[in-house]
């Protein structure tokens, strides 16, 4: 009769152990999940201070690395481009785990940025891409030397190769006119300063050009006996 007593005392208290332990782990779910981030990011190093970063939603410089959180001095949100907001952002450390994390820095410190030209069917695409051209190596501050570099120390850790490392304009038809594309290699934090300074001299150049205009979304209509063809 006593060992009955104590056989079920026992095994109410290994109930409410195990529902307690059941409790207290999810209680410090959030706060396990948090420390591991913290183990990960300081074992495997994703990004330290000074990156910037895009983890899901959110994109940032990293400012600060803590035991249960980073923080990151925020970019984009409202503001164009990859200029600051002012704001900054605490994001818990497990947040690493289920989310892709983009490090602007990491291997290799450059970004491919492009700037896309539309203009109408009737200009003079060759002349326009030339401008362009001309354009993009003017503003062209990184290298190939410098930039090689880089790649060669980043390929000993990651996969980077690239063909071609100069600035190029890539041509396109979209329904209002010939796209022109200028792709070219900048500073991750210059991004916006360089895109401004390319897009005033393409302003400048193609103001004193009379037969290249910018296009935009318009609706056509032709007349065949004026544009002088014939209907089938």
């Amino acid at each position: 009769f006593i060992g009955r007593i104590w056989f079920v005392a026992v095994q109410s208290l290994a109930t409410f152990m195990g529902l307690l332990s059941a409790g207290v782990a999810i209680a410090l779910k959030d706060l396990i999940l948090n420390l591991a981030g913290w183990f990960y990011i300081i074992a495997r190093r994703p990004f330290e201070v000074g990156d910037r970063i895009q983890i899901g939603a959110d994109s940032g410089d990293v400012i600060d690395l803590g035991l249960l959180e980073f923080s990151l001095l925020e970019i984009r949100n409202w503001v164009d481009s990859d200029q600051s907001t002012g704001r900054i952002i605490n994001v818990p450390n497990g947040k690493i785990f289920n989310s892709n994390v983009a490090n602007y820095d990491k291997g290799f410190k450059y970004i491919w940025n492009e700037i896309p030209v539309l203009i109408t069917f009737e200009s003079n695409w060759e002349k326009a891409k030339k401008i362009l051209l001309d354009i993009a190596y003017k503003h062209n501050e990184i290298t190939s030397t410098k930039v090689e570099q880089q790649i060669k120390r980043a390929a000993r850790k990651y996969m980077i190769f690239y063909n071609k490392l100069t600035p190029i304009v890539y041509t396109d038809v979209k329904e209002s006119g010939v796209l022109l594309t200028i792709r070219y290699l900048c500073e991750t934090r210059k991004r916006r300063g360089s895109q401004m300074r390319i897009w005033e001299d393409i302003l400048a150049e193609f103001a004193k050009s009379n037969d290249i205009d910018l296009a935009y979304p318009t609706q056509r209509f032709y007349d065949y006996t004026k544009e002088g063809k014939v209907q089938q």
